[in-house]
């Protein structure tokens, strides 16, 4: 990928040069910390850091710093680990079950402001035997437990002696991964370079740099000057490197959704009416066709249409009759602008989006263009997250989200009542005592038909009340030069960036012949 395009891997732009060892990448979104004691990582390919267990191209969990995949007691409480030996921290000290035991402890340590700890609420207590060997015993039989094992381990010699939430490991972390940080520009770049000591051979990439660039269309034009070797970009500009024999375009089958907030304490999103109007007001068939150019599909919930666990039935169709008659029958009549009145309170609230983010602006304007046809007013407003983040209780926000495999991973953050307001967890402040029973249902159940009438009741109750209104599930679009092999992608969540795209296995590439 970067024999023409990095001479100077270090700027993030291209030079002209030969660097046939060397890659530069556009991404879009910028991590907070690069600590896994803080969420970095938590889903795999963390490029710095291992975890326990990895996913290979089928998103099929196989051994990393585990030797093998865990032993499980016949009752699904236990979990048992036999570590990799000589393994080594790219500080050259020796990885083993202490190591495994501080990343754990301190995630579940209540002082740890890490706002994913609730996805190892099934951890009762995780102890070390030896040097080679961590038992993880379990509160309750959490069916896809070895999945949260990809979770990337922490050197306990380095960062067990700092503050977890503001030490230097938060910027300067030290891995077992194939990939040392060399720099972190904050908005600009994130620099790697290969580890010499890796225990799975030392990368052929010698040197790899994600410069980050939110904005999607300087990201395009960056790639078309040759100052990147690939890129993630949205279809529309994707599109346009189609006659560009130098490059290829990769797509990556996603559980990425773009979702509608619909906050609870504001008088118009958060009236049931309003909510299951613009349920079926929104036109998402047009929305993949229109602003997705068809890689994507319509989002009824987290749950894609394709996978095993997506409650048949509760599509939703676009019926704009309908949603006027919902809102006529609750008592929301047009005003002299057609824009609906009830009690007083006009049906208005505003949409923000997140800045140079194209595919959430087009998909918030189509948004309100379809519910001011139902007599719903939606300002939509561009902002950072500095600024949204502090409006989300009340206004309605153009979010994504959205993780492949269980459905325990997405929909307990997104849906639980009791983590309303907790970061970016339940953004719409959904409350809901059915859904929260069920939820909690399929997350400690060890029976797979419990587990999915339970995720089947949430989904039916998002018909019944939806606290959000999904659009579409996104394909990921990426457009690298035509240099290395072998390029592949995985099924991959919405955090997409340094975990995902064809260079989630970047370590393992070969210049082509």
């Amino acid at each position: 990928m970067g024999a023409a395009a990095c001479s100077d891997p270090e700027s993030g732009t291209a030079g002209g040069g030969e660097a046939a060892d060397s890659a530069v990448v556009g991404i879009a979104y910028e991590p907070e910390s690069l600590s896994p004691l803080l969420g970095f990582g938590k889903d795999g390919n963390s490029k710095i850091f291992d975890g326990l267990l990895a996913f290979d191209a089928d998103m099929q969990l196989k051994p990393a710093l585990a030797a093998a995949l865990p032993e499980v007691s016949a009752d699904g409480l236990t979990y048992t680990y036999k570590l990799r030996q000589g393994v080594k921290f790219s500080d050259g000290k020796p990885f083993g079950a202490k190591d495994v035991v501080f990343t754990y402890r301190t995630i579940l340590d209540e002082k740890t402001n890490n706002a994913s700890k609730s996805e190892l609420d099934a951890v009762k207590s995780v102890t070390a035997k030896g040097d080679d060997t961590v038992v993880f015993t379990l509160k309750y039989p959490y069916a896809p437990f070895a999945q949260r094992t990809v979770l990337p381990i922490a050197p306990q010699h380095i960062a067990g002696a700092q503050d977890v939430n503001t030490g230097p490991f938060t910027t300067e972390p030290i891995g077992t991964g194939p990939y040392i940080l060399k720099d972190w520009s904050r908005g600009e770049k994130i620099s790697f370079k290969a580890n010499p000591g890796y225990w799975g051979g030392v990368p052929k990439v010698k040197q790899f740099t994600m410069a980050i660039i939110k904005d999607d269309d300087v990201r395009a034009t960056r790639l078309r000057a040759g100052d990147l070797d690939g890129a993630i970009l949205p279809p529309n500009l994707a599109e346009g490197f189609q006659g560009d024999q130098a490059k290829k375009t990769h797509a990556a089958t996603t559980y990425d959704y773009r979702t509608v907030t619909l906050p609870s304490g504001n008088k118009v999103a958060g009236d049931t009416a309003v909510r299951r109007a613009l349920d079926i007001a929104v036109d998402r068939e047009a929305m993949v066709d229109k602003i997705l150019e068809g890689a994507g599909k319509p989002a009824y919930g987290p749950v894609p249409t394709d996978s095993e666990w997506f409650a048949q039935g509760t599509e939703r169709t676009h019926d704009l009759d309908a949603a006027k008659k919902i809102l006529d029958d609750a008592g929301w009549k047009p005003g002299e602008d057609g824009i609906r009145v009830k009690d007083g309170v006009r049906a208005e609230f505003p949409l923000w989006y997140l800045s140079g983010d194209r595919l959430r602006q087009d998909h918030a304007l189509a948004y309100a263009s379809d519910a001011k046809k139902a007599g719903i007013s939606i300002k939509t407003q561009a902002g950072t997250w500095e600024v949204i983040e502090p409006r989300m209780k009340q206004d309605a926000v153009l979010a994504g989200g959205g993780a492949p495999g269980d459905p325990d991973f997405d929909q307990y953050l997104l849906l639980t009542s009791s983590l309303a307001g907790d970061g970016f967890n339940n953004m719409a402040w959904y409350d809901n005592p059915t859904v929260d029973k069920a939820l909690e249902k399929g997350r400690e159940s060890g029976d797979k038909k419990v587990r999915k009438a339970a995720y089947d009741t949430v989904q039916r109750e998002l018909v019944k009340n939806p606290g959000y209104t999904f659009l579409t599930h996104i394909d990921h679009l990426y457009v690298v030069d035509d240099t290395w092999e072998p390029l592949t992608t995985q099924v991959e969540p919405h955090d997409h960036g340094l975990a995902s795209g064809p260079w989630w296995n970047v370590e393992d590439w070969t210049p082509k012949k």
